[in-house]
């Protein structure tokens, strides 16, 4: 097997050692995952749904995820005008062990979380999917709503099957980019509208048991190129990728492989302007930082720094069939996360 093995046929994740039957990456999910066939503690398993949804003006972040020994539900709020802002709101819980029964595909099933404060649904309908999710007392007393749609037609995705070193450690993860979105979210009297003609809807689900310390990179963004649909994502960190990077370029609805990418982030300060390089010369980008959701959380035993950068990036990106794609200020972001959980 070469570097960016292509999984093609359908069977089982995990054999019946809990152990990767095949890794590498695949443009949908022909790996099944069965929760069942994990041979790792419950309390190590994690199981998240992200979306993100992001204009160029104004974004939001959806989280459900169930992590074992922690749930941690969250919504962020971002505005990226003359004055950038942020807000996070998290609910944790403890010792959800695999109790919000999240599906074991993302093709199909409703994802939800609900309690007194938080009510927030995902679910797939007819070639859509549907965010709905209300939030009392967000921010300043103040409630969150979204209502938003994201359009999914027969497209690839980019997935990947990675081990980790460690025995029964995996990352079974699918991102699903170029997702046209409509609908809104308000927030203290103000409507935040989302165009299907520019806005885009992306979603990270990922399965797997990882190891207790990790630092990873993320990049993800999509825009409309005169009625095309390009996107990125890119990242490194998540296991061993001997099998495969997680480097996609996204175009009208098919997935085009890039090999290794480098985030160049200045050590000055995460808003200092970026760049990021290709070692196939396929990905060679320029990122002026907007905003940077920081976020540090230190439980002692659930340890996290995240430096989720939002701005705008500015390059050239090419094609499996040598097309050159130009992009210039498109919004996105690209993150450097170090968990300890």
């Amino acid at each position: 097997m070469g570097r960016n093995h292509e999984v093609t046929t359908v069977h089982p994740l995990l054999d019946n050692n809990g152990q990767l039957t095949e890794p590498g990456w695949s443009r949908s999910l022909v790996q099944t995952y069965d929760r069942s066939m994990i041979r790792a503690p419950k309390w190590r398993i994690k199981e998240w749904d992200y979306y993100l949804v992001l204009s160029d003006s104004f974004a939001g972040a959806f989280t459900i995820s169930d992590d074992g020994y922690i749930g941690l539900q969250s919504v962020s709020l971002l505005t990226f005008g003359d004055n950038p802002w942020e807000h996070t709101e998290t609910v944790l819980n403890a010792f959800p062990l695999g109790k919000l029964g999240l599906p074991s595909s993302s093709e199909s099933g409703i994802t939800s979380y609900a309690d007194k404060r938080l009510h927030m649904k995902f679910e797939v309908i007819d070639g859509k999917r549907h965010i709905t999710c209300h939030f009392d007392n967000f921010y300043e007393g103040k409630p969150f709503d979204c209502d938003i749609y994201l359009k999914q037609p027969q497209m690839d995705s980019m997935v990947i099957a990675t081990p980790w070193d460690e025995e029964h450690h995996f990352y079974y993860n699918q991102k699903i980019n170029c997702m046209r979105a409509f609908g809104y979210m308000s927030f203290d009297g103000k409507k935040y509208e989302f165009n299907p003609d520019t806005d885009f809807g992306t979603l990270d689900w990922g399965r797997g048991v990882w190891t207790y310390d990790n630092t990873w990179h993320w990049g993800s963004g999509n825009v409309d190129l005169d009625g095309n649909s390009f996107g990125f994502n890119i990242g490194y960190g998540f296991g061993n990728t001997a099998a495969a990077t997680e480097n996609v370029l996204f175009y009208n609805g098919k997935v085009h492989k890039l090999d290794d990418i480098t985030f160049n982030i200045p050590a000055s300060s995460y808003m200092d302007p970026w760049t990021f390089t290709s070692s196939d010369g396929r990905f060679e980008m320029d990122f002026v930082p907007v905003l940077d959701r920081a976020a540090c959380l230190d439980y002692k035993l659930i340890v996290s720094d995240q430096h989720q950068v939002f701005g705008r990036m500015s390059g050239t990106a090419i094609l499996d069939d040598g097309t050159k794609i130009q992009v210039k200020d498109m919004m996105c972001f690209a993150e450097k996360v170090h968990n300890k959980y």
